[in-house]
């Protein structure tokens, strides 16, 4: 058997005669070929099924057309319980059969139904996005010649996850031109006059239908060859990813409407499929097969407290220096002017792109490493708040610890009470110091095990008790979620250490990545616990971390007082005192 190692990139599946493939995208490791898609046809989608009654289940189950039924146990909110499994042939059945099965009489519940199959594959076999993978198996085709050459393979074994790379991945940035003299361009009236490139590898390129003197610019007769070039140039250059600046709202949904005006195929995937743009209600998400697109945009939105995040002011917020700036209503008069004003125009759409390039250097690796954490794939990730991102992290643990992942709750308990928070002493005040908690909130779910699958009702001395509520946590064993945060507290620990240590910065630089993902998925699991579409969804849980987060602030202030500190400001986790004078 052939073996082969890549960076993988992405992961969906088609259906080949009947049967769902997994198609797995990445970057080869060491070989010239440069891209690789790795089929594997060997994996089946499932679902877990509770019963009320083990053999009037499985009869009723058998009238319905399953690959597989099997018993075997599962732990579900801290108990072992029997479940089968119900293995079907295509992940299309789970839609069109998961109600069904549900209504069965002899069926209490169904569980992990919405879990999408190429994720469910990732899980199931522990591999991680943006990770060396290695596949042993079979050459299908194998194309060595430019533009796009790529390896198919066919994988007969489990893959294996290895470490993380530190391959330099190929970032393209894209940004389009188009004017109307009454303001913002309208798709079906105003043509694309200008596609801009720029990539971490050097090239940097305007591609225009005028005419410009400037060495970075191309022109072409018409629209239709300038979208033919921007096609080419993405399969030439062949990025792994591909940067854009509100581009799933704007870029891509409008050059792709221009092409298809003009008859132009965009196919732009490492399989020559064609762009594809996926609506997530309020959202689009631009879709390119083997090529991860990230709209640094949203991207921004997430990751940057900014009043506006225009890409003038989150370049400005993060480099310190200005750019190039035309508005948009000036882009009219620019384009249908001659010499300075056209030159100016074009020298803006190089900038732009190049700031899109920049940006996408210094923020990307945070993502990535959240990529490697959660499990999931750069594209969803880079779209995902914080909760779905350790929600996706939880679903993989819980795989991993043997347990099955909760339904969706669905509907709204009431609010939560925050942390303590005192109002400022007015007055000008010297000599302050602040005492502050780390990591409050986790260090409080791990310390009093709060987690549902450990929350009880029995009176027993054997719990910690929480102030104001009352409700009452096991002290043992430790539960699900605050095992999940004990091991990332651990980890950022130990990777912090590393990083101290560490003389090399590049690895620095990694190991800092890797400790602020860490760091983000700790301090937001607490306050998932009072949203009603969270998995571990838990108002005892959730007032319980508040309630002891309260106690343990005002106690800590009391206990500065006897000291002779007087607080002065408080809020959450830590505060604010002066030594009292009068003392």
């Amino acid at each position: 058997m052939e073996t082969k190692k890549f960076v993988l990139l992405d992961i969906d599946y088609i259906t080949k005669n009947h049967i769902a493939v997994i198609r797995l995208f990445g970057k080869l490791i060491g070989e010239k070929e440069g891209s690789i898609i790795a089929l594997d046809e060997s994996f089946r989608p499932y679902i877990y099924v509770h019963p009320h009654d083990f053999d009037d289940c499985i009869n009723e189950l058998s009238e319905l057309k399953l690959l597989k039924v099997e018993k075997l146990h599962k732990k579900d909110n801290g108990e072992l319980k029997d479940f089968l499994k119900i293995t079907l042939k295509h992940p299309q059945d789970i839609y069109k059969l998961k109600d069904k099965i549900r209504d069965l009489k002899s069926v209490e519940d169904i569980r992990e139904y919405d879990v999408p199959f190429y994720r469910r594959y990732l899980i199931d076999k522990a591999l991680f996005p943006m990770n060396i993978v290695e596949v042993q198996g079979k050459i299908l085709n194998s194309t060595r010649s430019s533009p796009n050459t790529k390896c198919i393979f066919e994988i007969q074994s489990d893959p294996k996850n290895l470490e993380s790379s530190l391959e330099e991945l190929n970032m393209l940035s894209f940004n389009i031109e188009a004017c109307n003299p009454k303001g913002m361009p309208m798709v079906k009236e105003d043509p694309i006059i200008m596609i801009s490139f720029s990539s971490n590898q050097g090239f940097q390129k305007v591609f225009s239908t005028k005419k410009s003197l400037l060495d970075f610019t191309e022109t072409f007769l018409n629209e239709k060859e300038l979208i033919k070039k921007y096609v080419d140039t993405i399969q030439s250059e062949d990025p792994d990813i591909i940067l854009g600046y509100n581009s799933d709202r704007f870029d891509f949904p409008y050059i792709k409407e221009r092409a298809e005006r003009l008859g132009v195929p965009l196919k732009l995937g490492v399989d020559g499929s064609s762009l594809k743009i996926r609506n997530n209600g309020r959202r689009n998400a631009a879709m390119i097969k083997g090529r991860i697109h990230i709209d640094l945009y949203s991207n921004m939105r997430r990751n940057l407290q900014l009043e506006h995040h225009t890409l003038k002011r989150v370049y400005k917020e993060l480099f310190g220096e200005d750019k190039i700036e035309i508005p948009g209503h000036e882009v009219y008069t620019c384009w249908n002017n001659e010499g300075e004003r056209l030159e100016k125009l074009f020298r803006y759409s190089l900038a732009d792109v190049m700031a899109v390039t920049k940006i996408g250097e210094k923020m990307l690796p945070l993502s990535i490493e959240l990529t490697r954490i959660v499990g999931q794939p750069l594209f969803d990730v880079a779209r995902m708040g914080s909760g779905k991102q350790v929600e996706w992290y939880l679903i993989r643990k819980a795989f991993e610890y043997g347990n099955l992942a909760p339904n969706k709750f669905g509907r709204y308990l009431r609010d939560v009470v925050g942390g303590h928070v005192k109002e400022p002493v007015k007055g000008l005040h010297t000599d302050i110091v602040y005492f502050d908690f780390r990591s409050l909130y986790p260090s409080i779910i791990i310390s009093k095990n709060i987690s549902p699958d450990t929350l009880i009702e029995d009176d027993t001395e054997k719990c910690h008790i929480t102030p104001e509520f009352g409700y009452k946590f096991r002290k043992t064993p430790q539960g699900f979620i605050p095992s999940v945060v004990g091991k990332l507290l651990e980890n950022r620990i130990r990777v912090k250490s590393i990083m101290e240590e560490s003389k090399d910065f590049s690895e620095r630089q990694m190991l800092n990545f890797q400790q602020e993902a860490l760091k983000r998925l700790t301090n937001t699991i607490y306050g998932l616990y009072n949203h009603s579409t969270f998995r571990w969804y838990s108002i005892e849980c959730s007032e319980a971390i508040t309630a002891w987060g309260r106690d343990f602030l005002k106690k800590t202030m009391e206990k500065s007082e006897k000291h002779g500190f007087k607080p002065i400001y408080a809020d959450t986790d830590g505060f604010y005192a002066i030594l009292d004078r009068n003392e």
